[in-house]
């Protein structure tokens, strides 16, 4: 049985349509999910006979004569998220059905052959990457700052909510700590590498951190810098002279454009690198006290047998949990029809104290989803009664 389901409408391509589910099928494999078993992509033949338990979304491409409009409007009366999408040239009021037109569309962008936005704006409706687009610059002052803000401004327009120390930490605030929670609430950190990177300890915690996390990193290389071996591993851009306007930056427009793209590319990877973390740990606890991992359920919920045979559904979360987020689980295992109480859990380390206060505020006065930390994942499930 599949966990997610989606379907591919309106007038994709055979080339357009094969594009994108090979781009699903390898964002899902960084979950350890298969295309075709728990991911199935259906048409507009078969998406009548879809799981209605299974997280659903659908893509409708526009085109003239709105093929496949009757699947489309079916699936709107019934409430199931579709995503309106045109290329870079077409008018959205034209190649769009009217009913799908109060949708927020995705306009294909001619320099993501690949289709890795819509694919992720997918994987974003069914549950699978956190809705939350998250960046966080690394970089030194003196060195990159013009390009900084540049990328600051390019990723905001894209979507994301981006972290640059000069921007988002307010007057008064306490400087590390807030840095730290907003680095692990992070999708992606954007490494500007410039000569002097490592020769200051904060960007030195910065990079350590991040891949503590596992959180991938995109690092960009300034000319004729040799990076250090430390960031092996990080995927790189390198620039030329002539990407810069000045020794600071901006970018150029073009080479601007590129590191947006590959934060998107870079962002589901590190989503399930962090997510296959935090169920790796949680499993291990699982074992360590006697209990046993039943299977996998709608939105990546793990079901756990105890030792009083009581179930319990968890919710591996990454990032920073938030009322939103407890919510948002409460309602998928009451969509999943699950009798238990959902246990969301999450990785607290670089979580600022007020923010852990807050939380456990929320847990002790919110009954329909608990919460509790990985790192305490087996002390608390030795002893839950429910």
């Amino acid at each position: 049985m599949a966990i997610y389901e989606l379907a591919v409408l309106g007038a994709a391509t055979p080339d357009e349509r094969s594009c994108l589910i090979n781009t699903l099928g390898q964002m899902v494999a960084d979950f350890g999910l298969a295309s075709g078993t728990e991911l199935m992509i259906h048409d507009a033949d078969t998406v009548a006979d879809r799981d209605k338990h299974a997280a659903f979304a659908a893509v409708y491409f526009g085109g003239a004569g709105h093929p496949d409009r009757e699947a489309a409007h079916a699936l709107l009366l019934k409430s199931a998220p579709v995503i309106p999408t045109v290329a870079t040239n077409e008018d959205f009021s034209v190649a769009i059905p009217d009913f799908l037109q109060a949708a927020n569309g995705l306009r294909r962008r001619a320099d993501d052959p690949e289709m890795t936005e819509l694919a992720a704006a997918l994987l974003e409706c069914v549950g699978l990457l956190r809705r939350q687009r998250r960046v966080f610059i690394s970089y030194r002052r003196v060195e990159s700052r013009a390009a900084a803000l540049q990328l600051h401004d390019s990723l905001s327009a894209r979507g994301f909510d981006v972290f640059l120390d000069t921007h988002d930490i307010r007057p008064g605030d306490p400087f590390q700590d807030v840095l730290w929670h907003r680095l692990v609430d992070s999708d992606v950190m954007v490494m500007l590498d410039t000569p002097s990177y490592f020769d200051s300890r904060w960007t030195r915690q910065e990079i350590g951190r991040a891949r503590a996390k596992d959180i991938q990193v995109l690092r960009v290389i300034w000319p004729e810098h040799t990076p250090s071996k430390l960031t092996d591993l990080a995927e790189t851009i390198y620039l030329e002279s002539a990407d810069l306007a000045g020794p600071d930056g901006p970018i150029t427009a073009d080479k601007a454009e590129a590191i947006v793209l590959g934060v998107e590319k870079l962002r589901s990877r590190s989503i399930a690198a962090r997510y296959m973390s935090i169920t790796g740990k949680l499993r291990a606890d699982i074992e360590k006290i006697g209990a046993a991992v039943e299977g996998i359920g709608a939105h990546r919920a793990i079901a756990v047998r105890l030792l009083n045979d009581k179930k319990v559904w968890a919710y591996p979360v990454v990032g920073v949990p938030t009322a939103e987020v407890l919510n948002d689980v409460a309602e998928k295992a009451r969509r999943a029809d699950q009798a238990e109480i959902p246990v969301l859990v999450y990785d607290h380390v670089g979580i600022r104290d007020a923010w852990s206060a807050h939380l456990k505020w929320l847990d002790e006065n919110i009954q329909a989803v608990r919460a509790i930390k990985v790192s305490e994942a087996g002390w608390a499930l030795a002893a839950w009664e429910g």
